[in-house]
């Protein structure tokens, strides 16, 4: 992605060419968002019992039933390598700054630490918190360039996050269609 750089934006009726004010506003506003996708979504009648009575058959009995433990199998530096590969050449990067075009011209030196870091947190059962840390910037969609409402936020997860979640999403996956848990009526994420 490339880093395009805001020249100026309209804050309050009046246009700031101030970068630290563009960046402040930036944040004011993506944190603002989800409660206000909240505030237009609640329904002041909704009620939980309303919403218990009205829920697919499948999910009103899936509390009743018993399903197996989920046992994850350990990765293979095999399939930390197939996963390395797999990933879309890309120059965006987390706040470590590594791209996959970096990672893919260093997996032959890092594909056994990679795979000894992720049957850990496959054993421990806890993502390492470094991977969860996002650089978040704003993609502009469309209009005026100086309308803060023509951005949208986009997370930027260091490259290696990707991997620990592929591997844990193939588990996740298998066991879910081992143990028939998914409905039919599933689509999407």
């Amino acid at each position: 992605m490339k880093n395009q750089i805001i020249q100026s934006l309209n804050i309050g009726g009046e246009t700031t060419a101030g970068h630290q004010t563009i960046v402040d506003t930036f944040n004011k506003h993506f944190i603002m968002i989800p409660d206000i996708i909240n505030k237009n979504n609640i329904d002041k009648n909704y009620s939980v019992e309303t919403h218990r009575n009205n829920q697919p058959h499948f999910m009103a009995n899936a509390s009743l039933t018993s399903f197996l433990s989920m046992k994850f199998t350990c990765t293979t530096e095999k399939e930390i390598n197939r996963i390395i590969k797999s990933l879309k050449i890309s120059n965006s990067s987390g706040y470590d700054e590594i791209t996959t075009t970096i990672l893919h011209a260093c997996s032959p030196y890092i594909t056994s630490p990679l795979n000894y870091i992720c049957n850990r947190a496959l054993l421990i059962g806890i993502f390492p918190d470094r991977l969860k840390f996002a650089t978040v910037r704003p993609l502009f969609k469309k209009g005026d360039k100086r309308d803060i409402t023509n951005y949208r936020p986009i997370s930027l997860l260091p490259v290696f996050s990707k991997i620990l979640e592929r591997v844990m999403q193939t588990r996740l996956l298998k066991h879910l269609n081992d143990c028939n848990i998914l409905s039919n009526e599933q689509y999407g994420f």
